[in-house]
């Protein structure tokens, strides 16, 4: 028996090394390319070091577009999104948890059925909504005659803002707060909002941890929707950046590689901070 548990042991921890190398083998490639010459990229048979470690690629890259700019703007999208989407979901949240109200549980149903929906499609008619956004960059009434919120801050915030998704980890994580706590806090004379912020918030935690590590994350490598809704240097994303290392003739993979290393730079020191309320929210919401 203990021999067998030893075996299984052992092909568990193989599989996660396994996978693991999968994983970590793409970020690995990035950052070998990302110091390589020209001629070490093109090599054949591929080498796997640099023969000349390139650092100044990284120098380049910077100078080649506006950088700068592009991560203020990602990081103010991305900024935006969570606490409009941390705040806004919470709120709903707890409305479809703890209050009873009637067609509440309908709309938890919107809820869920929303989640099935793919992003892709959802895309087209988001932008129609955007595009023809009445009395917003000359559009009329009937929204015609402008380009509505084309190519301004509200299409990069407001369409993300809030998540179903969220909406629903905050829900199943009020379900779990005892009854008693709000009953003593309407006892006490405090307001349903207080309750909320004061008395039921603080004991989820972990949720709104979860909650603001995945919208931060989803909305600084989103690319799609930026590139749709701008055209002005001055909006764009560094996601949408880096695509000036890519011509149609030509890619420029030291310089991709040495840009998307420092677009990714953020990412790990933001899970390194918060990776083990990350996996916390994760494991509470899938035991819920």
């Amino acid at each position: 028996m203990a021999r067998r548990a030893r075996a299984g042991r052992a092909a568990l921890y193989l599989a996660l090394i396994a996978i693991s190398l999968v994983m970590i083998v793409p970020f690995v490639w990035m950052l070998l390319t990302s110091v390589k010459t020209p001629g070490d990229i093109a090599a054949v048979p591929p080498r796997l070091l640099p023969t000349h470690w390139a650092f100044g690629n990284y120098v380049d890259a910077l100078r080649a577009a506006p950088f700068a700019t592009y991560a203020r703007n990602s990081f103010v999208i991305a900024a935006s999104h969570t606490l409009l989407n941390v705040v806004i979901a919470s709120m709903a949240g707890y409305a479809l948890a703890r209050l009873r109200f009637r067609g509440s549980s309908l709309i938890f149903l919107g809820f869920v059925g929303a989640l099935m929906i793919p992003t892709y499609t959802k895309i087209l008619p988001e932008f129609l909504i955007v595009r023809f956004m009445p009395l917003f960059g000359g559009n009329d009434i009937l929204g015609q005659g402008g380009t509505g919120w084309l190519d301004t801050w509200w299409a990069l915030i407001i369409p993300g803002a809030v998540s179903p998704f969220s909406v629903f980890l905050f829900r199943q994580f009020y379900l779990d707060l005892p009854v008693e706590l709000e009953e003593a806090a309407r006892l006490d004379g405090l307001g349903e909002f207080g309750i909320y912020a004061r008395i039921m918030t603080p004991l989820v935690k972990p949720a709104f941890i979860t909650v603001a590590l995945l919208t931060f994350e989803g909305s600084w490598n989103n690319f799609l929707w930026p590139l749709l809704v701008t055209k002005s240097d001055s909006l764009r994303v560094i996601q949408v950046g880096l695509s000036v290392f890519r011509t149609e003739n030509d890619t420029q993979w030291a310089f991709l590689m040495a840009g998307t290393t420092l677009a990714t730079v953020p990412m790990v020191v933001l899970f390194l901070i918060g990776q083990r309320y990350f996996v916390q929210g994760f494991a509470n919401a899938g035991i819920k």
